[in-house]
């Protein structure tokens, strides 16, 4: 088995490689004065079974456009060079948000990069809690395993609300399922009953709408959960309605911490406690101190590292997400 991560997420990969209890194998990145890159192995594939991880988050790095190119490159690489196997292990995937047309003559972009993904060669694509699994899961046709947060979040859930009343709250309609399962999942770790809540939320040409709050949460401690976190405009919404309601406090709890620009304001507003984010695409781009008092990293290398022992080993992934319970 042989576990590359490439520039940009290494020091996640270390931590991963780590965790499975090998060391990371080496390879070579080159940017050109035109943009153009290489990346190639420094170590044997031949007949290996290969994971590279890469998040395709766009950073000081490269943008998203870049990572992903890396990353297909060195998947062709690898398989050019005779690796039994390839597994992608994306920790943020690109472009996961644009998987259907909404508009006239729209994109349908997430099955566009499956394509790419399929067409150099890779084998399997492990994903992390990306924005629609149903879409994701149908625009692959090679094998894809989706990872989830949930049981990480459901445990720190539990450690910071030992007692009194829990509310799984979705911010859109369009998180239901997602928050749905994070309270399922709160429910078997913490051996207590949650409430459950959701906001409105309509978007259209940039202008956000929709008043109708389903849930109780006075006096709850309310967990809003989400794939991700940008602007931090969807959290701070749902947020103040959910104080205007009386809850107790409120946290926010997100996979993929972007945290674009404007987020600082969210994060810094009274009505968030804190954030609870993994480190899937660290570093952040936020200032240090408040990144020590908004910000709480979960840390990701021990599931994908089972993930990829599992893979490597022929386990069940089911086991290990509690899927099959």
């Amino acid at each position: 088995m042989r576990i590359f991560a490439l520039n940009g997420t290494r020091p996640l990969g270390q931590e991963i490689a780590a965790n499975a209890g090998v060391a990371l194998a080496a390879h070579e990145e080159r940017d050109f004065e035109d943009g153009e890159h290489k990346a190639r192995p420094l170590v044997s594939v031949r007949g290996e079974d290969v994971f590279i991880i890469h998040a395709l988050n766009g950073n000081r790095d490269g943008s998203a456009n870049d990572k992903l190119l890396k990353l297909l490159f060195f998947i062709a690489a690898c398989r050019e060079n005779g690796a039994s196997r390839v597994t992608a292990v994306v920790p943020y995937l690109a472009y996961a948000r644009k998987d259907r047309q909404t508009k006239a003559r729209d994109p349908v972009t997430t099955r566009y990069v499956a394509e790419l993904f399929e067409a150099v060669g890779t084998d399997q694509l492990v994903a992390f809690d990306v924005h629609n699994i149903a879409a994701f899961q149908n625009a692959f046709r090679c094998r894809t395993l989706h990872l989830s947060a949930k049981g990480m979040f459901a445990s720190r859930i539990s450690q910071k609300v030992p007692e009194g009343s829990v509310a799984i709250f979705s911010p859109d309609s369009g998180g239901v399922k997602r928050a749905q399962l994070l309270k399922e999942a709160y429910e078997r770790a913490s051996g207590k009953a949650a409430l459950f809540g959701l906001l409105e939320k309509r978007r259209s040409r940039g202008i956000v709408s929709g008043e109708l709050f389903a849930g109780e949460v006075e006096n709850a401690n309310v967990f809003i959960v989400d794939d991700m976190i940008s602007t931090g405009g969807t959290m701070l919404r749902a947020a103040e309605a959910c104080r205007q309601r009386g809850a107790k406090a409120v946290y926010a709890v997100v996979t993929h911490g972007l945290f674009g620009k404007g987020a600082e304001a969210a994060l810094a507003h009274p009505a968030i406690e804190r954030t609870i984010v993994t480190d899937s695409v660290a570093p952040f781009p936020l200032e240090r101190d408040l990144l020590h008092s908004s910000v709480e990293v979960i840390p990701s290398a021990p599931l994908f590292a089972e993930a990829i022992r599992r893979l490597a080993d022929g386990g069940s992934i089911s086991a290990l997400l509690g899927d099959d319970e």
